[in-house]
């Protein structure tokens, strides 16, 4: 077959194309030949297809998305906004940390291993490409139902996937979250995150100024791995019977990885590159599109000179190739030899491949024949914006009414007993070590908090002790009763996680996963979701600084519960001072911060008990929320707690469950008057986390907690080897560690 070039389609008008196979609509096909004036070459029509598919080009959420930078402004810390490969935010002392969370949710359920090995690839190349020093991971985690036969298929290969990649770069996982439900049946979300350390001047960013510059294209060699991957398989409802469906999953090397990261940051160091790039979903047609449309020229390149691992590769296979462990640099002549030097000693292969001009235009050649000539903006950031429609759901109501007030509750101490071991033993509140363990979480020797910690945390001064903070969270039962609110409580609640741990949050990065947006109810789920966090944000004073949206998760009609995944990051300026959640010294005083309400919709204990949903989420207080953080930070920082737990899923017998546990000492409780015990224990009410107060403390704690207006009770004592619960019952240690460490490995050890 002949080449396709650009002369060849400006006198071929009416050749036939296959834009439909390519995920492109007819008006969005039609809309590429009016931009070009002409129908699309091969090449080209590929590049428009990868870059106007849902994950690239966000042509159904950005007419929402733009509330995050319209409604919520810029703190004094945000250094580098939405727009970028990852924000970036100053923690002081000269340092600024960039942090984002990406979705690998499709390709991690057809190749589970490389899925989610290649996920975390990605988004620490996002934070590299910022200038930063990778230094910490985090997985949010959403599985179908826990004894699913699927489930048993794609969970050992994800979390595989995650510990062999993370473990072999040497980054610690310092946090995330796993959550089972029957919704993720066939469609389980696999999100990563990223912390990466650097100094504020030398922070990056993705453009191709300077016309003789050259592009470099460094790292592994392009193959035929994730052609047409991420972009395509994550911008459409998941269906096996299309071929188009499934494109070869990309397949990740740590090591070349870790070469890559050290090769990277020696350049940076010696200040040699004047635009820089990561290459992920769409490949070089995002890698080059995106350097071109940032910067102030055009951009020649030559594709036949890529490095090749198979070379019956066509142009078209090359552009949309995915293959990981790649990166795009944009370098002045006179520092290309001192480029490859460096690229040399680290083994990393780069290449010139091209250079900036002075014209407007993306120009591609193969073999000296031109295939590429496009406006880089149309490609990069031009894309088809839909606003499409969006209702609320007809069920919405009914689902709403449906209270979890009406289930039958248990009617006396024994049947209390028995349900706290039936909940804290139930897969999503038992122990997620089995998982955790396959992580290292300690490499590097820099992490001072990870899971099963409210937040992970990591020093990033040795001399200094400066740290910073993350925190994941998202409850989609909460938002599939009410998007608005769901998206508000997952806010609320990695924004206390953080503060529980004494820091102080800072900014946020979001991973949104939800079905079809061409279904109006998902959409209208979505609306609402953006629009809780946006309003969320701005009141608690915690911008965007980017982030990630996850469409089309659903299989046939069946979408995901609405799944806004919230990242906050926070930072400490000792983390000597950090607050812990294990209860370890007998004696100390346990309080309750917060009203608690008799809130059970999208509960735990609804879950667990009735296998129901229904009713309404949790009361939303941000005002209360952001107060309850100030209490906690000043606590932490002035020492009057030794330790601290939010309470969220399983209300307050899971924290003190999990707080006891980890320190190994027991508690006894008693119920505040106004409250029933089963309230008291199972309630899931927002803005309320218990702290072990030393009974020196007591009084200081107490006087600060009434200054500020903030409700406090004390509730117990750390005491004994069991939980007791005066008057109700008593749970020894033992019996509750059998029960909440052993549920996930009988189901996949």
């Amino acid at each position: 077959m002949s080449l396709d070039t650009v002369k060849h389609a400006a006198e071929t008008p009416d050749a036939g194309q296959p834009w439909k196979e390519l995920g492109l609509k007819e008006d969005e096909y039609a809309r590429i030949r009016e931009i070009l004036g002409r129908r699309p070459t091969g090449a080209e029509l590929a590049m428009y297809s990868v870059m106007w598919s849902e994950h690239c080009s966000y042509k159904s959420s950005k007419v929402h998305l733009k509330q995050f930078g319209e409604k919520v402004p810029a703190n004094d810390a945000m250094l580098v906004g939405i727009g970028e490969n990852a924000g970036v935010v100053d923690v002081g002392q000269g340092y600024a940390v960039t942090f984002k969370v990406e979705s690998h949710n499709h390709p991690s359920y057809i190749e589970p291993y490389q899925g989610a090995a290649t996920g975390v690839g990605g988004i620490v190349r996002d934070i590299l490409a910022m200038g930063a020093r990778p230094v910490a991971v985090v997985d949010p985690l959403r599985f179908g139902a826990a004894d699913h036969p699927d489930t048993r298929r794609v969970l050992p290969g994800i979390v595989a996937g995650i510990g062999g990649y993370g473990n072999c770069l040497g980054l610690p996982n310092i946090g995330g979250e796993v959550v089972f439900d029957a919704c993720y049946q066939g469609n389980p979300l696999v999100n990563a995150g990223c912390i990466g350390v650097m100094k504020h001047e030398d922070i990056h960013l993705a453009q191709a100024s300077g016309p003789g510059n050259k592009v470099i294209l460094y790292g592994a060699r392009t193959g035929g791995d994730g052609i047409g991957g991420v972009s395509v398989l994550a911008s459409e409802t998941f269906d096996d019977t299309k071929p188009t469906k499934r494109p070869a999953v990309q397949v990740g090397d740590p090591f070349q990885e870790k070469l890559l990261i050290e090769c990277t940051l020696e350049i940076f160091k010696e200040k040699l590159v004047a635009g820089i790039q990561d290459l992920g979903g769409a490949g070089l047609s995002c890698a080059t599109s995106e350097l071109a449309s940032a910067g102030s020229g055009g951009m020649r390149v030559e594709l036949d000179t890529v490095p090749l691992r198979d070379s019956s590769l066509s142009p078209e296979e090359i552009l949309m190739s995915e293959s990981q462990e790649r990166m795009c640099a944009i370098v002045e002549p006179q520092h290309v030899d001192r480029f490859m030097e460096i690229c040399e000693k680290w083994d990393v292969i780069a290449t010139v491949i091209g250079e900036v001009t002075e014209g407007s235009q993306l120009e591609i050649f193969w073999h000296g024949e031109q295939i590429v000539d496009v406006p880089p903006r149309s490609v990069a950031h031009e894309g088809p914006t839909y606003h499409r429609p969006y209702a609320r759901p007809s069920w919405q109501d009914a689902l709403q009414a449906d209270d979890a007030g009406k289930l039958a509750r248990p009617a006396n101490g024994a049947e209390l007993r028995e349900q706290v071991l039936e909940l804290v033993g139930s897969p999503n509140q038992a122990s997620k070590s089995w998982i955790t363990d396959q992580y290292d979480r300690f490499v590097q020797g820099n992490t001072v908090l990870a899971m099963p910690e409210d937040a992970g945390m990591v020093r990033i001064d040795e001399k200094s002790n400066l740290g910073v903070a993350m925190a994941t969270d998202g409850n989609g039962r909460y938002a599939k009763l009410d998007p608005y609110t769901g998206a508000q409580l997952a806010l609320a609640e990695s924004y206390r996680n953080v503060a529980a741990s004494g820091a102080k949050p800072l900014a946020i990065s979001d991973c949104l996963n939800f079905g079809s947006p061409e279904d109006p109810d998902v959409m209208w789920q979505f609306a609402e979701a953006t629009r809780g966090l946006a309003d969320g944000c701005l009141e608690l004073g915690t911008p965007v600084t980017g982030g990630n949206v996850s469409l089309y998760n659903q299989t046939g009609e069946t979408a995901i519960h609405p799944t806004p995944v919230v990242a906050v990051l926070g930072v400490i300026d000792d983390v000597t001072r950090r607050t812990p959640v294990a209860f370890a010294e007998e004696g100390q005083l346990l309080y309750l911060l917060g009203d608690t309400r008799e809130e059970f919709g999208g509960s735990a204990w609804s879950e667990v008990i009735h296998q129901h949903l229904g009713g309404m989420p949790p009361k939303v207080d941000l005002g209360r929320e952001k107060l309850l953080g100030e209490i906690l930070i000043s606590a932490s920082r002035d020492g009057m707690i030794d330790a601290a737990h939010d309470l969220s899923d399983g209300g307050l017998i899971q924290a003190v469950t999990e707080s006891c546990l980890r320190g190994g000492k027991g508690a006894r409780l008693v119920v505040p008057e106004g409250l029933d015990a089963f309230t008291f224990l199972f309630s899931e009410s927002a803005g309320r986390a218990v702290v072990s107060v030393p009974r020196s403390e007591e009084l200081r704690f107490n006087d600060m907690c009434g200054a500020r207006g903030l409700p406090v009770a004390r509730i117990g004592v750390v005491d004994g080897e069991e939980i007791e619960i005066q008057g109700e019952f008593s749970i020894p240690l033992s019996e509750l560690r059998t029960a909440h460490e052993g549920t996930l490995e009988g189901l996949f050890a």
